[in-house]
C-alpha cells in the first residue's frame, strides 16, 4: 500500500505559476513511477505528466508540454509539478497517483483544486 498526501495548489491568475507536492508513504520502495493526472468538472479524467522513480525519464501530455514540469525528490519520497503560464483552461482537481512494479493500477492522491482565473 502507497499513500499519497498532495499540497499546492490553489487560486492564480492566468500566466502565473503553482507548484504541486506529493509525498508517498508506505511501500515506497517499490514504486516503478508516478504521475499527475486532472479533472475539470464533468469531464473525464486526464494524464497530465508521469515521471519513472528510479531513472527519471519523464512524459507530458500535449496540452502542457512546454509549461509543466515534473520532477522527484526520491530522499523524500515526493513528486512535483511545476506549473507555469497557467491558463483558465487547466483548471481543474489534480490527482497524483503511484505505480507499483508489476502492478498496473495506481494508488490516487486525495485531489488538490487547482483554480487559474482570466
Amino acid at each position: 500500500q502507497v499513500q499519497l498526501v498532495e499540497s499546492g495548489g490553489g487560486l492564480v491568475q492566468a500566466g502565473g505559476s503553482l507548484r504541486l507536492s506529493c509525498a508517498a508513504s508506505g511501500r515506497t520502495f517499490s514504486i516503478y513511477n508516478m504521475a499527475w493526472f486532472r479533472q475539470a468538472p464533468g469531464k473525464e479524467r486526464e494524464f497530465v505528466a508521469t515521471i519513472t522513480w528510479s531513472g527519471g525519464s519523464t512524459d507530458y501530455a500535449d496540452s502542457v508540454k512546454g509549461r509543466f514540469t515534473i520532477s522527484r525528490d526520491n530522499a523524500k519520497n515526493t513528486v512535483y509539478l511545476q506549473m507555469n503560464s497557467l491558463k483558465p483552461e487547466d483548471t481543474a482537481v489534480y490527482y497524483c497517483a503511484a505505480q507499483n512494479h508489476g502492478i498496473t493500477s495506481y494508488y490516487w492522491g486525495q485531489g488538490t483544486q487547482v483554480t487559474v482565473s482570466s
